[in-house]
């Protein structure tokens, strides 16, 4: 009788097991897994995204694009454009996170007003920006006789990664700024009030006390900067379209021109396969370096 219950308890436990996690298992598998598989097995052919019959060509398609001067073009500007946003959106995240836990009047207000920008999507922020780049900025500019807005950076190549680049942080930073705030909120505050007995002012404070008591967070925030940067499409597509004369043609963009503007799945998917490699390098070696410096 009571191996039976056993029996019984077991089967409830495996079909509960199953309930939870046969959906999101299956979801996983058809959504991300086969199509990665599917997208690796069509970098070996030379797909045009309409031919019913796939033509193997082997390591062409890699070949092509390690020998792509265009590609290589647009991977140094993506670096450029991945180094500066990086850095600014966690700057600017942190600066956001110290403000909003000093107790400020109204902080809560202040921290959805900053976090907005991060829901708004991709594209329609790149379209409103486009706007104020090309018709507010230069209307003020002209109003009052400054140069340097006066005429759009979107039109320059010279300032349109700028542009691009002041966009991204404006987006990201209040994503990593929540990311911030719950690393600070856990600072022990008995630490921050012996600090101020032994006569540490505000900056020694953040510098000696919070920052390094914030260390996974600020591991955490650099990895998704770093993840989401080299994969930015949306701004890119809607703010700059890659222009002008394809100075701010960031790598996932020229991905998107190689599949979907020349019909070369083959070659186009080869570029994201070589783009994911590189993004799990970089990744893997920022979590491998921080927590090294973290056990000194």
């Amino acid at each position: 009788m009571k191996r039976n219950t056993n029996k019984r308890q077991s089967h409830k436990e495996v079909l509960r097991f199953c309930g939870f996690a046969l959906p999101s298992t299956f979801i996983w598998t058809t959504v991300v897994l086969i199509p990665f598989i599917y997208g690796i097995i069509i970098t070996f052919t030379d797909w045009n995204g309409l031919a019913q019959n796939l033509h193997f060509v082997g390591l062409e398609n890699y070949r092509a694009v390690l020998s792509d001067a265009s590609f290589q073009d647009s991977f140094f500007k993506t670096v450029k454009y991945v180094f500066f946003t990086v850095i600014g959106s966690n700057l600017v995240g942190l600066l956001l996170a110290l403000a909003l836990t000093d107790g400020i009047k109204w902080q809560k207000i202040f921290r959805t007003g900053f976090f907005t920008p991060n829901v708004i999507g991709g594209i329609i922020l790149g379209y409103i920006w486009n706007f104020i780049f090309s018709y507010a900025l230069t209307g003020l500019g002209k109003q009052f006789g400054i140069s340097w807005l006066s005429k759009s950076w979107l039109t320059s190549p010279n300032t349109a990664l700028a542009a691009l680049i002041i966009v991204s942080i404006w987006q990201l930073s209040g994503y990593l700024m929540v990311i911030y705030i719950a690393g600070l909120t856990n600072v022990p505050s008995e630490l921050i009030e012996a600090a101020k007995i032994d006569g540490a002012n505000d900056q020694q404070v953040i510098r000696n006390v919070k920052i390094p008591l914030i260390r996974n967070s600020v591991t955490i925030c650099i990895f998704l900067a770093i993840a989401r940067t080299f994969m930015s499409f949306d701004i890119n597509l809607s703010l700059t379209s890659g222009g002008p004369y394809k100075s701010t043609e960031l790598i996932a963009y020229k991905i998107y021109q190689t599949a979907f503007g020349s019909m070369k799945f083959g070659a186009g998917q080869a570029e994201a396969v070589v783009l994911f490699l590189i993004v799990a390098t970089v990744s893997l070696l920022q979590v491998y370096f921080t927590r090294r410096g973290g056990e000194h």
